[in-house]
């Protein structure tokens, strides 16, 4: 299980980044433009120092993705959002529908 401080950190995180998003996806599309205008790279300039007064962890790159049954960071599995060793757990005891150990 990992420490409920490092769990609680990655919730800040998500949250951070669902508030800074469309203010981000903004300043983003003004650096991405391809006007040249003297008025258009001072936008721009105005929007890298905007963007570098926003919060790190508001960036959405800073979210890792952890089980979210033991809050393990490693080994995870996006497609049903745990870890392989809680999959592997919970495949086994026949609590994932369509989900059996391989034999041959």
């Amino acid at each position: 299980m990992a420490k409920e401080s490092m769990k609680a950190r990655e919730r800040k995180r998500e949250r951070m980044v669902a508030r800074d998003a469309k203010k981000r996806a903004e300043l983003t599309k003004i650096l991405k433009s391809s006007d040249t205008s003297d008025d258009a790279v001072q936008a721009k300039w105005d929007a890298m120092m905007a963007i570098q007064k926003l919060p790190a962890n508001g960036s959405k790159v800073r979210v890792h993705n952890r089980c979210g049954l033991t809050g393990r960071p490693r080994g995870y599995m996006r497609q049903f959002g745990i870890s392989r060793v809680t999959f592997r757990e919970m495949a086994l005891d026949g609590k994932i529908p369509g989900v059996k150990k391989a034999s041959w």
